[in-house]
């Protein structure tokens, strides 16, 4: 069997669950060691438009998407997955007019448990939004990941 390259897995992903799908989420770079994801700018985005400060809900789907998918692709197969914990802590505004960027990378795996870890910013990857922590329960089946076969 020949395991898929990371844009083929990523486009898989991000195509497979609808919301990310609907996020417009894209792969702008990836390999084993991390990946990292884009999430464009969208005037539905600002959860306070006095202050023009997007909401909290499409960080957080862009972290559980970068951090899923990184550990698809430090997996040598991809598996089925599920977040298990996701601790997100907001360090600034995210602001309207700029485009999310998430860097996840899978720091540690076990057989049944993948843990993450990732930063979210703006313009500045030195100056974060939001950092997070995750744990992703692996599939137990030892079934590769076949998103084709969803209806």
């Amino acid at each position: 069997m020949t395991t898929p390259n990371l844009e083929t897995i990523a486009a898989a992903f991000l195509g497979y669950i609808p919301h990310m799908r609907e996020c417009g989420l894209s792969l702008v770079r990836g390999s084993p060691e991390g990946v990292e994801l884009c999430l464009p700018f969208r005037e539905e985005w600002v959860g306070d438009p006095i202050r023009g400060v997007l909401h909290t809900g499409p960080i957080t789907v862009l972290v559980d998407s970068s951090c899923g998918l990184a550990v698809l692709a430090a997996t040598p197969v991809p598996e089925t997955i599920a977040t298990l914990d996701l601790r997100m802590d907001y360090l600034r505004p995210a602001l309207r007019d700029k485009d999310l960027y998430c860097r996840a990378e899978c720091f540690r795996m076990t057989t049944h448990i993948a843990f993450v870890r990732a930063t979210v910013w703006q313009d500045d990857r030195e100056q974060p939004v939001a950092i997070s922590q995750s744990a992703f329960m692996r599939s137990s089946t030892g079934k590769p990941w076949k998103p084709e076969a969803r209806t």
